[in-house]
């Protein structure tokens, strides 16, 4: 009798001691989280948040005025900005939408169509050596190829095409497409790679046991549940795209100004202010543009949950 007492009176304090351990886990998973939260607040909205107040003050001989204006906004529509700013966007998705059009065909074969475990890794490892390589020096080569004497057109006048360099291939919005093509495909590409190789195969073997063409397992399948890694490489595209720097500096030659150009010239002359509304602009921008493909991927989630 008195070792079933004492094997009763064991077992609540065996589940007493495993509710103080969960709770116990509970609170430092739950600390942990608001850790987290307060130093991304601090270290990142903090910052924007300052940004954006700056946008609102104004430069007076190489000073800040930190007086609440509109004027620093005002010119920055009167000032030919929006010309530049239209640019810039017209660019920037040129650039995101042929990386797509590219990218999204490459990664499903590279996810799906792909036997090869060891050809998968080699593509997989030349697509990060851009990462560990400066871009000033990725993009500064182009001169050498792209240039009046430079190998295209060495080639091309070799061959019997042209007769004269062609001038177009440097210095130009040409040049400034080419050279963000090569520098954002794996940001493209990654994401949605990764979003296919999580794309159960039997989903796919299902769709075509249902008489499925290969067009309607892409649309219909492949696309809606790939959506979100989609969403993920336009974004991890536009964004560096509209805040190029690099590659409009040293292939445009002076002739394609876009908002970084302004960014970089309002710094120089020390307008702070200035500098924190092109900021400013750029941010809301991409927010506007994550807005729109967050209401697209509402409506495709639907299709994809259903097809689950």
């Amino acid at each position: 009798m008195n070792a079933k007492m004492d094997q009763g009176t064991a077992e609540p304090r065996h589940g007493v001691g495993r509710l103080r351990r969960s709770l116990h886990s509970l609170s430092f998973s739950t600390m942990f989280f608001w850790a987290i939260c307060v130093a991304w607040f601090v270290l990142v909205i903090v910052p924007l948040i300052i940004l954006f107040v700056y946008s609102f003050f104004s430069t007076q001989f190489f000073q800040t005025v930190y007086e609440p204006t509109l004027s620093t906004w005002a010119g920055l529509f009167s000032s030919g900005r929006w010309e530049v700013t239209l640019r810039t966007m017209r660019i920037a998705l040129t650039v995101t939408l042929i990386l797509l059009i590219v990218g999204f065909p490459f990664a499903l074969w590279l996810a799906k169509g792909l036997t090869s475990k060891v050809a998968r890794a080699i593509l997989l490892a030349l697509l990060t050596i851009p990462f560990f390589l400066d871009l000033s020096s990725r993009t500064i080569v182009w001169r050498a190829i792209l240039g009046q004497n430079g190998l295209v057109n060495t080639i091309l006048m070799s061959v019997g095409i042209t007769d004269e360099p062609v001038n177009w291939l440097l210095y130009s919005e040409f040049s400034v497409h080419f050279a963000m093509l090569p520098a954002l495909f794996p940001p493209m590409v990654i994401p949605i790679f990764i979003s296919m190789t999580l794309i159960d195969d039997s989903f796919l073997e299902a769709s075509s046991d249902l008489g499925a063409t290969p067009a309607q397992t892409l649309w219909r399948v492949i696309l809606p549940l790939a959506f979100p890694g989609v969403m993920a490489g336009i974004i991890f595209t536009l964004g560096p795209a509209l805040a190029a720097w690099v590659e409009p500096g040293m292939l445009g030659g002076g002739f394609v100004n876009l908002l970084s150009s302004s960014i970089e010239s309002a710094y120089t002359a020390l307008r702070y202010p200035v500098v924190a509304a092109l900021s400013a602009f750029v941010i809301g921008l991409l927010l506007i543009i994550l807005a729109v493909m967050t209401l697209i991927l509402r409506r495709l989630s639907g299709v994809g949950l259903a097809l689950k």
